[in-house]
């Protein structure tokens, strides 16, 4: 999962850790591994929901628009004092538009696994959601394409591009996404993340325990 990932050991991503930590009164550890889990399932649901032309429509506007990246161009500003109630909301609308009636599952999945409680986990990824598309935004204005197969590409190429090891991740992505093929996200995650679910193979609970750093 290099693409998504590598931006939390960069500069940048360190800042977010930081800021995310101060702002949710989380260790530094422990925000980075609700990180480490939630950003590729984000990225993972928007290209889920790309793969639609209402879908892909949106998110190119959304790129377009408010979603071009300059939110990260002064992080240090967005942490400071506290992030703003707008940002805030803009996260909440993001997350149920991604995650829809799966929210808590992912929640409760990434609070089991990271030691974050509910709250403080809702507290990150409504901060994250925001970082995350204006990521995306950033990387798709730096090519100079608002094409929606070109953004899915680059979606593919964020969640670790075209190597066997990707590909099995991405498709474990695709699983989680959707495990009951309902098409609804992130459908049973908790049963795949916590063991609840006994049908799925051994193979998928050892990827499972790889994605999720346990």
């Amino acid at each position: 999962m290099s693409g998504i990932l590598d931006l939390l050991n960069s500069d940048m991503g360190r800042q977010m850790i930081g800021g995310l930590s101060q702002e949710t009164n989380q260790s530094e550890d422990k925000t980075a591994s609700v990180l480490s889990m939630a950003m590729p399932l984000l990225m993972g649901a928007m290209n889920r929901n790309a793969a639609t032309p209402e879908g892909a429509e949106g998110l190119v506007s959304a790129i377009n628009g408010k979603h071009d990246g300059s939110i990260l161009d002064n992080l240090g500003g967005l942490f400071s004092g506290g992030v703003d109630e707008e940002v805030k909301q803009d996260g909440l609308g993001i997350l149920g538009h991604v995650l829809g009636g799966s929210q808590d599952n992912v929640v409760s999945a990434i609070s089991q696994k990271s030691g974050v409680d509910t709250n403080g986990v809702m507290q990150i990824l409504q901060v994250a959601a925001p970082l995350v598309l204006g990521y995306l935004g950033k990387q798709t204005n730096s090519q100079g394409t608002t094409d929606s197969s070109a953004i899915t590409g680059l979606i593919g190429g964020l969640l670790g591009g075209g190597s066997q090891e990707a590909g099995k991740e991405q498709s474990l992505i695709e699983s989680i996404l959707d495990g009951d093929n309902d098409g609804s996200v992130i459908d049973d995650i908790a049963g795949m993340v916590l063991g609840g679910d006994k049908t799925q193979s051994s193979g998928l609970g050892s990827m499972l325990g790889g994605l999720f750093g346990k």
